[in-house]
């Protein structure tokens, strides 16, 4: 029997739905791992299903380290408005800036494959998937660039 304790727990993990958060445990047999890694196959699945669709909105963020030695600026963009100005999205291209200042990638390719600063256990890559399924629009980072003193 899936509590809905375990359900509100993986929604706080994850930011999707109730609904697929107790699909994912009643798979997994209640299983919170298993869960997790339900839940990001489907991510995937979802994300290769709206690759096709057009980008028609998106924010610009800035990171600018302390000291102002290394900053970058990012577009991340997405498919409505709706989403775009979503405090989430926003938080999203910030954190995803702030990795493009300390890891300094040389595209965008490298990017999505780097391990996420602030969680090693995802890419850049995975936090977008994850977005997808979570917002339910194609998103994706379409430029960025890394300014540094040295």
């Amino acid at each position: 029997m899936i509590t809905s304790e375990q359900v509100k727990q993986l929604r706080d993990k994850t930011g999707v739905s109730v609904m697929e958060c107790k699909k994912a445990l009643t798979e997994a047999e209640g299983d919170e791992t298993r869960a997790l890694e339900i839940l990001k196959e489907r991510s995937l699945v979802s994300a290769a299903k709206k690759a096709g669709r057009e980008l028609g909105a998106g924010t610009v963020a800035a990171y600018v380290h302390a000291g102002a030695q290394v900053g970058a600026m990012l577009l991340l963009m997405c498919e409505t408005d709706f989403v775009s100005k979503n405090e989430e999205f926003a938080s999203l291209a910030r954190d995803i800036a702030m990795h493009a200042s300390a890891m300094r990638p040389a595209n965008k390719e490298e990017l999505m494959q780097q391990q996420f600063i602030k969680d090693p256990g995802k890419t850049i890559g995975d936090l977008l998937s994850g977005a997808v399924q979570k917002f339910g629009e194609r998103i994706e980072v379409t430029d960025f660039s890394v300014f540094a003193v040295k």
